[in-house]
């Protein structure tokens, strides 16, 4: 990595505790970290391991008071998190820099609109009245259809497919094998038992710097957009159905699935595996708990959610607490 104490001190705004010209070579998680190394501590459940490191320096909080000898430098911040965050996008900054030239073979169809600097790999598809902006990254066995855009600086990893008419903004991230613009789960059921396909004729928008993980998919509307705003961030394995809307700078995690017309508000959190139906609506700052199903509409939001069916976090304590004490009070009437 090749910084020294100093040098990570500046780039994160940190003040230094201990020797400001040691040599640090890479990155390590405090309990296996290395002399050398740089490593932080956030969570206090790992405090045991600041006084065992062999890491050289550790970036901690301003306010964090040790109760023994140190032998690493410290490098004093508001948010070690953070900090430790910074130093990471500069050590992949140094080791990933950004793919330009075209491998071949490739397809790129008529009248295609590409910006400077694009990296185009080897057996990728680009359809008719693509644009493609500054600096875009496309990777192997990607498809991206015809009159699809795609922003500056957006990376489209290897296996991703980008239908037609979707739109991708600026700084974005698609990973492998994530399907943007998939047809959504619309059937008109018939008399005779059978199921008619209802065509999907709108797109998806994803605005700028939305991330999707691995094998995500997110479906294309009926009528009009699926539309994710601007610094989502969207795990690996999760489905987002026809018109759904979700808001800016919301997370989602893994297993999670989104139906039909559902509305999330910004600054959402939805942990694992998260069920939500269709045309319900949830207020900006709601956090749902992993494996929660929420079946109707929180508009409000400020919220935490748990439980099937998912209710809010007070209620849904008090009457776990009381369901705990079902079997004493079953055999408590049971023996009376």
């Amino acid at each position: 990595m090749g910084f020294t104490v100093y040098e990570i001190a500046q780039l994160i705004g940190g003040e230094i505790i201990g020797n400001a010209a040691l040599q640090l070579d890479s990155l390590c998680k405090i309990q296996e970290a290395t002399p050398g190394s740089v490593t932080f501590l956030a969570n206090p459940s790992y405090e045991k391991y600041l006084y065992t490191t062999q890491a050289s320096a550790v970036i901690i909080d301003k306010k964090f008071k040790p109760a023994h000898p140190l032998s690493a430098s410290l490098i004093l911040v508001e948010d070690p998190y953070i900090g430790f965050t910074k130093v990471l996008n500069k050590y992949q900054s140094l080791l990933n820099t950004p793919k330009i030239g075209i491998e071949e073979p490739n397809y790129l169809g008529n009248h295609v609109t590409l910006g400077e600097g694009i990296y185009r790999g080897a057996f990728s598809y680009i359809g008719d009245y693509v644009q493609l902006g500054k600096g875009v990254q496309i990777y192997p066995h990607t498809y991206i259809g015809a009159h699809a855009v795609v922003g500056e600086n957006t990376i489209i990893y290897s296996g991703a497919r980008i239908y037609p008419g979707c739109q991708v903004g600026k700084n974005c991230i698609i990973h492998a094998g994530a399907v943007i613009g998939s047809d959504g789960f619309g059937f008109a059921p018939q008399a005779t038992g059978s199921y008619q396909k209802i065509p999907q004729i709108g797109n998806v928008i994803l605005e700028d710097d939305v991330e999707i993980g691995a094998n995500t998919t997110v479906d294309r509307a009926t009528m009009g957009n699926t539309r994710i705003q601007a610094g989502t961030k969207i795990d690996n394995l999760v489905q987002i159905a026809h018109n759904v809307e979700i808001g800016k700078n919301t997370v989602i995690a893994a297993l999670t699935g989104i139906a039909g017309s559902a509305k999330i508000g910004d600054s959402c959190v939805l942990g694992g595996q998260v069920g939500v139906a269709g045309h319900t609506e949830m207020g900006d700052k709601t956090m749902v708990a992993g494996q929660a199903g929420v079946t109707k509409s929180y508009k409000a939001g400020n919220i935490t959610l748990m439980g099937m069916p998912a209710i809010e976090r007070k209620k849904f304590l008090r009457e776990y607490a009381i369901f705990r004490q079902l079997k004493n009070l079953f055999s408590a009437t049971k023996s009376s």
